[in-house]
Formats: structure tokens, C-alpha cells, sequence
């Protein structure tokens, strides 16, 4: 049996050569061809979400179905619902108020000043607020954040006992003398 001759050789070689190494010209096997279309074909189905591949109503609705299972086992805090007058009380309690000024300190004094003054945020030891001054204002405030003027919502971060003690002390600042403070911004509240 003779083997290939060098007019067969020549003919499955293409035309080029890269440092004086020439390439056969071979097509693809044809399991590699045949795996190649099955995952284009895949990959449509996938992409529109025909039908229940598988089991169960597609991929798409199996995420929403997660999605709303977990945000029903996990509720997003808010950090609870406290009354005007709950607040006050806090403000004649020295361990909230501690726990308020721990709290104002890690998380509020960045923006607002460790003696409440200002630096981004606003001044908030004078009369003067953007968004109310009353203590259920402040809470609110502080509870869903102002996401347009830079202050997140801390009612998600912060336990709801931080978050009305922080909110208490906040209203002990107004009225206080800040070394530095802000200009006024807002409307003025009388306390």
C-alpha cells in the first residue's frame, strides 16, 4: 500500500508559510461542528426563555419566584416606628444618649462635624433644617436617608436602638454653639 504522494502533500497545503513552517488545510471534526451548532441552538432557547426547559416555568420567572421568597423571609429594616414622644424620653435617658453620641460619632460626625457644626452635611446645632426640625422629622430624615444631597438611608445600617438614639441626640445639638459651624441652610424651626 503506498502511502501519500507529494501531489496529494501539495494540495491540502495553503499558500502561506510563517517561519518556514507551512499549515495543512484541515477541516474540523465533525463532533466539534455538530457540539458547536447544538450550543448556538442552546443558546437561543436560553436566550428567549422558551417554555419550561427542563422543569419548572423558566429561568427568568424561577428568579423572581427567589427574589420575592427571600425579600418576604427578609425584610429590609427600617428600623422601626417611633413616636415623637418615644424620642423625647430617649433624650432623658444618659445610656441612650451615650449610645446616640457613640453612634453620631462613627457614623454622622464625618458629614455633619463631631460638635454638629457641618462640614458636607449641614449645620445642625442651629434653627435652620432642609427636610424639618421636629424630632419625627429628624428620625425620618435620618431613617431614609437624602440620597440626592449624599446621606444614606441609615434605618437600613444602623440597629433600630442606634437609630432613635442617634436621632435623640441629634436633638440635643440644636441650640448648642459649634466651634466652626455652617452657614444656615433650610427653613428655620422652633424647637
Amino acid at each position: 500500500m503506498a502511502g501519500p504522494t507529494n501531489d496529494d502533500i501539495q494540495d491540502k497545503l495553503l499558500n502561506h508559510t510563517y517561519d518556514g513552517i507551512q499549515e495543512y488545510d484541515n477541516p474540523m471534526p465533525r463532533w466539534w461542528l455538530l457540539t458547536f451548532a447544538a450550543t448556538i441552538v442552546f443558546s437561543v432557547i436560553y436566550l428567549f426563555n422558551i417554555g419550561p426547559v427542563g422543569s419548572g416555568k423558566g429561568r427568568i420567572a424561577d428568579y423572581e419566584a427567589d427574589m420575592a421568597a427571600y425579600a418576604k423571609a427578609h425584610p429590609a429594616p427600617t428600623g422601626g416606628d417611633m413616636s415623637s414622644d418615644q424620642l423625647l424620653a430617649l433624650v432623658k435617658d444618659e445610656e441612650a444618649m451615650e449610645e446616640g453620641k457613640e453612634a453620631y460619632t462613627a457614623y454622622c460626625a464625618s458629614c455633619h462635624a463631631p460638635d454638629g457644626g457641618g462640614l458636607i452635611g449641614p449645620n445642625l446645632a442651629d434653627a435652620y433644617w432642609l427636610h424639618g426640625g421636629t424630632i419625627a422629622d429628624i428620625y425620618k430624615t435620618v431613617t431614609i436617608g437624602v440620597l440626592e444631597k449624599g446621606m444614606p438611608p441609615w434605618g437600613k445600617t444602623l440597629k433600630p436602638e442606634q437609630l432613635s438614639a442617634v436621632v435623640a441626640y441629634v436633638s440635643t445639638l440644636q441650640g448648642t454653639t459649634p466651634a466652626n459651624p455652617k452657614a444656615p441652610q433650610g427653613t428655620p424651626v422652633t424647637p
